[in-house]
């Protein structure tokens, strides 16, 4: 698998990453163990995770893969923090939240380092920099490599990334992951003109349009499908109207005429935008984990990329396009 740059660092990572968002609720620990043997067999190396998913179990079974059945130094391990489940503030990112989560992290990993960790949003009861103190704080004791952010806005990133810019030594904001798909471009207003100025790495979660793009909702509710689930259903129905469906639709008459799957399609779609790194993908099981790294092999046609962007095309207008270009 092709490596990139993150951002403007001197890490590389896969250009496809592992998602570990269902692990320890989902998929179990041989499931899991069976997913991160097929992507790194691939050629994967970027693995990302968050200390709320599945409160904790997701790093824990990572962390137990990582004892012994996967060499630490094969993996590069992500993991996010700043959100508080069960409480009335969804977000914190205090100094002192921050730093408790990262040690929180580090030992349920099993590791005394993490590659990249990540605010999991903004907080906008808590100073910013005092939030990026806690990355800055992170990096100089070594508990972490690299720093990123998720789901910013677009002046929520601007601001972080050029606080950290304007002073010589502080650490780079290296990556924002963000939802981006065919069914999700709203980032190309203002997050990615400002991730791409500011040479901060796009790592797009839910780049199948959470799972919509793989067509299996075309016909239908399967009954073992997220879409179905108490749980994720409503996450899954704010993408089954009829303008997703027309997107859908385009991307499997794409598939039909490259001899592809649809999932091929909508991978290779965003992992090609400018300014992505690596689309983060997650999988129940190892056969559909493999069914997203085929589209490895592909890339799209430029006729093909050029339809698939139309259809799917934002509403912009004034101010999300450059007004100097006007």
């Amino acid at each position: 698998m092709e490596q990139r740059h993150l951002g403007r660092t001197g890490l590389r990572v896969s250009r496809t990453g592992l998602g570990t968002m269902t692990w320890g609720r989902d998929t179990d620990e041989q499931d899991a163990a069976d997913q991160m043997k097929a992507f790194l067999d691939a050629g994967g190396n970027l693995v990302d995770t968050a200390d709320v998913y599945a409160d904790g179990e997701a790093e824990y079974l990572l962390g137990r893969l990582l004892d012994g059945y996967v060499p630490r130094s094969e993996v590069v391990i992500a993991t996010k923090a700043a959100s508080v489940p069960y409480s009335e503030r969804r977000f914190d990112g205090s100094r002192s939240h921050l730093l408790q989560a990262l040690d929180a992290s580090l030992g349920r990993l099993g590791t005394d380092h993490v590659d990249l960790w990540q605010l999991h949003a903004y907080d906008p009861a808590t100073p910013l920099d005092e939030t990026l103190h806690a990355l800055e704080l992170a990096v100089s004791s070594g508990r972490a490599r690299y720093v990123g952010v998720s789901n910013f806005c677009g002046w929520q990133l601007a601001k972080a990334a050029t606080w950290q810019l304007v002073a010589p030594g502080r650490v780079v904001i290296a990556s924002a992951q963000m939802e981006y798909s065919l069914l999700q471009r709203g980032i190309e207003r203002e997050v990615l003109p400002a991730a791409v100025d500011l040479g901060v790495g796009l790592l797009p979660w839910s780049p199948l349009g959470r799972g919509v793009l793989t067509g299996k909702y075309r016909h239908g509710m399967p009954a073992d499908s997220r879409g179905a689930s108490a749980d994720m259903g409503p996450f899954v129905a704010a993408y089954l109207d009829a303008d997703s469906r027309r997107i859908v639709d385009a991307v499997a008459t794409a598939a039909d005429g490259l001899g592809a799957a649809p999932i091929e399609v909508a991978l290779s779609w965003v992992r090609d935008r400018p300014g992505v790194v690596a689309p983060i993908v997650g999988a129940r099981n190892s056969g559909q984990l493999r069914a997203s790294l085929a589209a490895e092999g592909l890339t799209l046609p430029t006729e093909i990329r050029n339809a698939l962007d139309d259809v799917s095309a934002p509403l912009t207008g004034y101010p999300d396009h450059d007004w100097s270009q006007a």
